[in-house]
């Protein structure tokens, strides 16, 4: 497999599958973008991204021009991505609007990616 290519068992493509990362995933806030994180159960099965973009962030041109960014974002990023689970991006309205570019994508996603990996501890925790 080609670390270009994008496979189908590396992405959330069943409506089934996103509905369940939006009721019973975590929920992330950045200022273009959700982020739905759902754990799976199985232990062996790889992470699988999926992504949303409606027709409110743009026309098609826009759409897929998000879309692109998203999928490169998380095929650069493939190693910082929480194991074991499924991630969808969903892009907020304004995100066609503005001057969206990759390293915008990264400064946005990079933080929380970190935050979810590793998980701040508490004091609780240190003792």
């Amino acid at each position: 497999m080609s670390r270009l290519s994008f496979p189908r068992h590396v992405r959330v493509r069943r409506r089934a599958e996103f509905t369940a990362c939006y009721e019973h995933g975590r929920r992330y806030h950045t200022e273009h973008f959700l982020l739905f994180v759902l754990p799976r159960e199985h232990a062996g099965e790889l992470t699988r991204t999926g992504m949303a973009v409606s027709r409110k962030v743009g026309n098609a041109v826009v759409r897929n021009r998000v879309k692109r960014l998203l999928r490169e974002f998380f095929r650069l990023h493939s190693d910082l991505l929480p194991a074991h689970a499924d991630l969808v991006a969903v892009a907020k309205r304004h995100a066609g609007g503005d001057a969206l570019d990759l390293s915008r994508v990264s400064a946005e996603f990079l933080p929380l990616l970190r935050r979810i990996v590793r998980p701040r501890r508490t004091a609780a925790a240190c003792d």
